[in-house]
């Protein structure tokens, strides 16, 4: 059984840092994409950022680029995501998942997810 365990969020100033990891377990996952989402209050579920286990490449949103930084831990299986100079507008449940092949940046084409993480950032 895949499980996908996000923790590190919380409460922090603006232009602080945070780091949330994902623990995965559950199966092997060198031929699959790891990816992070966040979704505010009323709003849907965003793209963030992704790792290909295999390699290391990512992909980002715009809206984080050269911010946040995802990377990854082959021996602890686990995915991180490094927030630096955080906004308020980066305030949402930060989720974590997988899915099987490329970086692709709609939700619904995951198949895998953690339970989320709460990110607050005050201005």
């Amino acid at each position: 059984q895949v499980q996908l365990v996000e923790s590190g969020g919380g409460l922090v100033q603006a232009g602080g840092s945070l780091r949330l990891s994902c623990a995965a377990s559950g199966r092997t996952f060198e031929s699959h994409v790891m990816g992070w989402f966040r979704q505010a209050p009323g709003k849907g579920r965003e793209f963030v950022g992704a790792i290909r286990w295999s390699g290391g490449s990512t992909y980002y949103a715009d809206s984080v680029k050269a911010r946040f930084t995802v990377s990854r831990d082959n021996v602890k299986n686990t995915v991180y995501l490094q927030m630096n100079s955080l906004k308020p507008e980066d305030t949402a449940v930060y989720y974590c998942a997988a899915r099987r092949g490329n970086i692709l940046t709609v939700p619904s084409s995951y198949d895998y997810w953690g339970q989320g993480t709460q990110v607050t950032v005050s201005s």
